[in-house]
């Protein structure tokens, strides 16, 4: 298994980019500290631009250009914000090979399934809540004393938007669609390694007709930027997404500001495959757990957990069809694994495959780098770990699978449940009865059942334990964006 030169096999080529500048009041402007930041081709491990470092005090500038342009966007009718985020989808569908490019380029990921899931998920995003706003108000309640008592849904205000490197425009769109659909307006702070489709989005949405102000885009550093803008008191409610470690420091600032926060932190979720699964069904869906977007996704399915009559023939059948997974060059057609966004998560990688080994745990396949240019990593298959290793146990956000066996119905949901994290799970079975059983066991805020990954705007999805709290997406998604206030009126 080896990479593949850089190609435009697909019909896509490489974009030619320009430095990347703050968009802060709906104006391009350099870092007010006139530092820059590199930015690399993970395919390829080379600096492809620059983008500007933002200070405290660009952060400030563009908390105060959202705060400006907040009532403003809070009084434009729902009819209008709609309209203008149904121009937003619409632009992103026409511009889609723009985007496709940008995102695959900047973060690694295959163009062929870039565009059906990172482009389409993201205009679908703004699509939904450009139509559900229009149906959101308050409502009247029935009181116990002669009065006309109802319920308003308001903005919030002004919001801080913080995303990670591995899915840029799907995850800052489940924060910005729903917060812009319900009147706030935003400063967005995109991780530091893959910027590139916040600063083109900063520009689709201006072209949107979004008004200057309302979505501002601050590229930097987390200690500096990240930091800043969740301790600025100009900051009305905070949205993350990255890790655990990260987000609780971050919940502990807003804790002390008593700001709203909605986390979706990380991820280890188990899939449960029982004695009565389709073998193929299930082998395909247990590929797509582990190796989507290389592994970098919050919800994937690192922790296989089969049902020993099955075991020895299924880790069998899956590392054959692991083995055959193609790896390389994201331009590809062929490709369906690219590489790490950066060197340090493929280390990560590396450590924990190396912890595995030291735990006595048996390589059925991959376990090495992928030499030459790029973050590549081979897909890795690892069995015979006790339950309480560190590969089982943490985070491990790369291309790696353990497999562990179980017994009985009440073992597995047990090895399931028994790591601190609770984003997602899933199961494998023909049998309806256990579907629901199980399903209702597992400490997790999504279930899937027959495959992986199936995941629509109109369902919210989040975690328990330490993968957070709060929801994005669905109507809940759009909850999270407004308060509710009571206006009673006495009628005698």
């Amino acid at each position: 298994m080896t990479t593949t030169p850089p190609t435009s096999t697909t019909g896509l080529v490489r974009p030619e980019l320009a430095e990347g500048r703050l968009f802060i009041g709906g104006k391009w402007c350099d870092s007010s500290g006139d530092q820059r930041m590199e930015v690399l081709d993970p395919s390829t491990g080379r600096v492809i631009t620059t983008v500007a470092s933002g200070t405290t005090a660009d952060t400030g500038a563009a908390v105060s250009a959202a705060r400006a342009a907040f009532p403003g966007w809070r009084d434009t009718p729902k009819r209008e914000r709609a309209r203008i985020l149904h121009r937003v989808a619409e632009l992103m569908r026409e511009r889609a090979d723009e985007l496709v490019t940008v995102e695959s380029t900047d973060v690694g990921k295959p163009v062929t399934l870039c565009r059906p899931v990172d482009v389409a998920t993201a205009a679908d995003v703004y699509e939904y809540y450009a139509a559900l706003i229009q149906s959101t108000s308050g409502e009247q309640r029935e009181v116990a004393f002669d009065a006309h008592a109802y319920t308003l849904r308001e903005p919030i205000g002004v919001v801080g938007a913080v995303t990670p490197f591995n899915f840029p425009l799907i995850l800052s769109s489940s924060k910005i669609a729903p917060a812009l659909a319900a009147g706030n307006t935003v400063v967005h702070k995109p991780a530091d390694e893959t910027p590139l489709s916040a600063l083109f989005m900063a520009q689709l949405l201006q072209d949107a007709g979004v008004p200057d102000g309302v979505v501002n885009v601050v590229t930097g550093t987390g200690p500096v930027v990240g930091d800043a803008l969740s301790r600025h008191p100009g900051i009305d409610k905070l949205a993350f997404t990255g890790s655990t470690s990260i987000g609780r420091g971050v919940a502990a600032v807003a804790g002390e500001n008593l700001k709203p926060v909605t986390m979706e932190l990380g991820g280890n979720a188990a899939h449960i495959v029982f004695d009565d699964a389709d073998l193929e069904q299930a082998v395909g869906a247990a590929i797509k757990g582990f190796v989507f977007n290389t592994g970098q996704f919050c919800m994937g399915g690192p922790r296989l957990l089969v049902a020993r009559p099955l075991h020895d023939a299924f880790v069998e059948a899956l590392a054959d069809a692991v083995r055959q997974v193609p790896v390389g060059d994201p331009f590809s057609p062929e490709t369906v694994v690219g590489p790490m966004a950066g060197e340090r998560h493929r280390a990560k990688v590396e450590e924990y495959v190396e912890l595995a080994r030291q735990d006595g745990g048996r390589i059925v396949t991959g376990g090495e780098r992928i030499e030459g240019g790029g973050f590549f990593y081979r897909p890795t298959v690892i069995t015979d770990l006790p339950g309480d290793a560190r590969t089982v146990q943490e985070e491990i956000f790369g291309p790696v699978l353990t497999v562990q066996v179980f017994d009985t119905e009440d073992e597995a949901v047990d090895m399931a449940n028994s790591t601190p994290y609770g984003l997602a799970s899933g199961l494998q079975t023909r049998d309806v009865a256990r579907v629901h059983r199980v399903a209702a066991r597992l400490d997790t805020g999504i279930v899937w059942v027959n495959d992986w990954a199936m995941l629509d705007p109109a369902m919210p999805f989040g975690g328990v334990k330490a993968s957070g709290f709060g929801r994005e997406y669905g109507p809940e998604g759009l909850d999270a964006y407004t308060r509710t206030k009571s206006v009673v009126i006495s009628l005698v």
